[in-house]
């Protein structure tokens, strides 16, 4: 058996499915082990954010696709709740518009959605909304996540509260550069050359990253830093600074820690004026963090995928009979993967048949909403064949009519909950 220790309620019912006590051995062995790899899991999953919670806030993944409604919120983490009052029920499911207001800038919305349909990161902040109603200065750091055939597969948005800001900028940019793409003072990861390739600063993220202190980094020429497949053109851009040599794209090289360890950074270089010299800025985006992120969520999801059957979601349609009473129109085949029961039931005796007496309300308050054109969002458990709960998080969208601002049906995608925090 695992070494996990499992839940005395979870061993409760392995021992009403078992025959004999060869079977329950066998079924505490194969539990104990699903348990074992969720912790191992999780604990990575919470390393890695704590990694990263000094120099954001908020970490929120959405879906690829950027259409109306806009991207589906997949993950957000216990952050994103603190900053913005929503609670992961709330907004995974919803999109990142449930943060727009009145003040949020129309055209900082258009140039992020212009750099992400090109593929491209996008740094930038507006005026956010909290749950609340308050405002706050949204800063966004936005990148795309790809998988193994470099096919963007997500975004990751790295996010901070700044409403509380009072510095200002202590450097004078070139003024023909272009203002959306200027690296801001805030972003965390970078150091400063000289035009000869000298550090002649870093901050703190930088150095601890690399494992190196200021000054032994001021010793050090930038490409020496780096891998020798990376250290020809390091030496080239920066040996003899000419800013008319720096492509507008991100550089990506892999960089060698004080310890020997490898991680690879994507670098964005940008040139200013300070007290009379030229200063070259890098900014860095941890390709590594960012890419192990992608991979510790995807494995989450596919290990308890596999425990239900490749299957972690399904989805129902409501509509309303002549009399407007709501009923259950459709709900897809994954439902009986998941839970053990047939459609058939839930089509005939109406979902809250299956429905934990506990949620039922509040799923119908939001189908009720998501009729009234407004869309909503609910923690609910669904009963099982085997007499067990498992706990989804739903999503209510209302569909209106291909003519019409009616809405004619409530779309729901209910998604089975991966907690990845305590």
């Amino acid at each position: 058996m695992g070494s996990a220790k499992i839940d005395q309620k979870i061993l409760d019912q392995l021992k009403s499915c078992s025959k004999d006590e060869a079977s329950l051995s066998k079924l505490e062995e194969l539990v104990g082990e699903i348990v074992e790899r969720y912790e191992t899991t999780k604990d990575q999953l919470n390393l890695l954010e704590h990694a990263i919670k000094h120099d954001y806030d908020s970490i929120l993944i959405t879906e690829l696709d950027l259409e109306k409604p806009g991207p589906r919120i997949v993950y957000v983490n216990s952050g994103f709740t603190k900053m913005t009052g929503y609670s992961k029920e709330e907004a995974i499911g919803n999109t990142p518009r449930m943060l727009q207001g009145e003040k949020t800038d129309p055209h900082v919305l258009e140039r992020l959605k212009t750099r992400l349909i090109e593929g491209q990161a996008f740094f930038g902040h507006t005026v956010n909304y909290r749950k609340d109603g308050t405002e706050f200065i949204n800063q966004w750091d936005i990148h795309p996540l790809t998988n193994d055939q470099g096919e963007i597969t997500h975004w990751v948005s790295y996010q901070r509260d700044i409403s509380d800001r009072s510095e200002t900028s202590k450097v004078v940019f070139d003024a023909n550069l272009d203002f959306d793409n200027l690296d801001e003072e805030s972003k965390k990861t970078y150091i400063d050359l000289d035009i000869q390739g000298n550090i002649i600063s870093s901050n703190k993220s930088f150095r601890e990253l690399l494992g190196y202190d200021g000054d032994e980094l001021k010793q050090i020429k930038m490409w020496d830093l780096v891998s020798d497949d990376d250290k020809g053109e390091a030496e080239y851009l920066f040996g003899d600074f000419d800013a008319d040599s720096i492509e507008d794209r991100p550089y990506k090289w892999t960089f060698i820690k004080k310890n020997g360890d490898e991680v690879i950074l994507e670098a964005n270089i940008r040139n200013f004026v300070k007290e009379d010299s030229r200063i070259v800025r890098i900014h860095f985006d941890n390709i590594s963090m960012r890419n192990r992120i992608l991979k510790a969520l995807e494995d989450k999801k596919k290990k308890i995928s596999d425990i239900i059957g490749k299957k972690d979601e399904f989805t129902v349609r409501f509509a309303r009979n002549g009399d407007g009473d709501v009923y259950c129109k459709f709900i897809s085949d994954s439902f009986t993967t998941i839970t053990g029961i047939d459609v058939s039931e839930v089509l005939e005796g109406g979902i809250d048949d299956v429905l934990e007496e506990k949620c039922k309300e509040e799923a119908m308050e939001c189908v009720e909403k998501a009729f009234n054109g407004e869309g909503c969002s609910a923690k609910c458990q669904y009963k099982t064949s085997d007499g067990d709960y498992i706990s989804v998080i739903q999503s209510f969208s209302p569909v209106f009519g291909a003519d019409s601002d009616e809405v004619e049906s409530v779309k729901s995608v209910a998604m089975i909950e991966l907690e990845v925090e305590k």
